[in-house]
């Protein structure tokens, strides 16, 4: 069994919580253990990736999705939604890059001077490199087999890339990388001033390397100093069981990589569904019209149907009437927030001829004098409104 505590204990929260509790829990655990606040103290440090971890999951409607159906397992080698990975593996520029808007600047930046856009004194949030990339947004068509048990595609996205003759500084070389002057490399600027409270101080980011800490003095000549060109990249999308149309999945870090060496932004994933040419999707639900004869709806007999998976064989027994639904459980789509499974509905039609020839008139005409071809519904029949509502239940 796994180690790791449950996300919701560790953010205090229930399973129903919503998307503003849970990041209000996340804010009040995660200024309870900051490292500004509990310098030194390793426990705490750990605590507050802990928080950091849950809160990338449960902030996250797909993620939080898989957690909720499989738990840790959700995030493991090939599993996770969108192929994003488990985020254990964040450092602490990672938590603050992500969620350093989280804290704002009330008063818990004010305790710590102010101006560390949710970092305190620190100040490591304005060192982080570059610009963060722009996400992307993709569009990938499933048929009902791959929604129905999950795929993996491998897609080529065009994007901007890191730029592999710097990778990805911008500079030239490592000499033309230096210290910023105005800031002395630490990416903020302090200011000092006297009210008649006393002295206040606040911190901004500096001007000259735009909180970078280094300036470039001579770029790189394949990206201009960017840190980055366009190119192409071929990425794996892990997809669940059970999504559905207009579902958006992300991966993360998949976007368009950031300017001098930031963090890449995501790759969004938006599912459209294929159309069956014999099925219908009506939510979990799989349904399929059968036509049937008049003599098979008499005597009864065997037919396949097409699945999301193949075939299948069903009876039709002696008697059926037109309307009467078949259910073949759980042959329908699976649920992406629990183990729920839909079934396949199978709907009769008696066929009607259209056209009948003398001899077959003169037939239909002896037969419907008997009294076995008048209408008889006994009391056990159900009406066409009950047959819906039972298809739902």
């Amino acid at each position: 069994m796994s180690s790791k505590r449950d996300f919701y204990e560790i953010l205090g929260v229930s399973k129903t919580a919503s998307a503003d509790e849970i990041k209000k829990a996340y804010r009040k655990v995660a200024m309870q253990f900051h490292p500004d606040r509990n310098p030194g103290d390793k426990a705490a440090e750990e605590k507050f990736k802990e928080a950091a971890e849950a809160y990338e999951v449960l902030s996250d409607a797909d993620k939080r999705a898989q957690y909720d159906r499989f738990g840790h397992a959700a995030f493991g080698p090939g599993r996770g939604p969108g192929g994003g990975g488990h985020p254990g593996g964040m450092n602490m520029d990672d938590i603050f890059s992500q969620f350093g808007d989280i804290f704002g600047d009330d008063i818990f930046g004010s305790f710590f001077g102010g101006g560390g856009g949710g970092r305190g004194g620190r100040g490591s949030q304005s060192r982080a490199r570059g610009t963060r990339g722009s996400d992307l947004r993709v569009k990938i068509k499933l048929n009902f087999e791959e929604i129905a048990k999950g795929a993996s595609k491998t897609i080529k996205v065009k994007k901007y890339v890191g730029c592999q003759t710097c990778g990805g500084s911008g500079a030239k070389d490592k000499s033309s990388v230096q210290t910023c002057g105005t800031c002395g490399g630490s990416g903020q600027v302090r200011r000092v001033q006297n009210t008649f409270l006393g002295q206040m101080q606040t911190v901004t980011t500096c001007p000259t390397c735009n909180g970078e800490g280094t300036s470039i003095t001579a770029k790189c000549g394949s990206c201009k100093g960017d840190g980055r060109v366009f190119g192409e990249e071929t990425v794996t999308v892990n997809i669940p069981a059970g999504v559905h149309e207009g579902i958006e999945l992300r991966v993360e870090g998949k976007g368009n990589a950031g300017e001098r060496g930031g963090y890449a932004g995501d790759l969004r994933v938006l599912i459209e569904e294929e159309p069956h040419a014999e099925l219908h999707r009506d939510g979990l639900n799989v349904a399929y019209e059968l036509y049937v004869s008049f003599p098979d709806a008499v005597f009864g007999t065997e037919v396949q149907v097409p699945t999301i998976d193949g075939k299948a064989k069903i009876k039709i027994p002696a008697g059926t009437q037109s309307g009467k639904i078949f259910r073949l459980k759980g042959k329908g789509f699976p649920s992406l927030q629990s183990y729920e499974k839909g079934d396949q509905l199978i709907h009769v039609n008696v066929w009607t001829p259209q056209h009948v020839s003398s001899e077959e008139k003169a037939m239909l005409e002896k037969m419907n004098g008997s009294q076995n071809f008048q209408p008889a519904p006994d009391k056990n029949s159900k009406s066409f409104f009950q047959k819906v509502k039972e298809m739902f239940e």
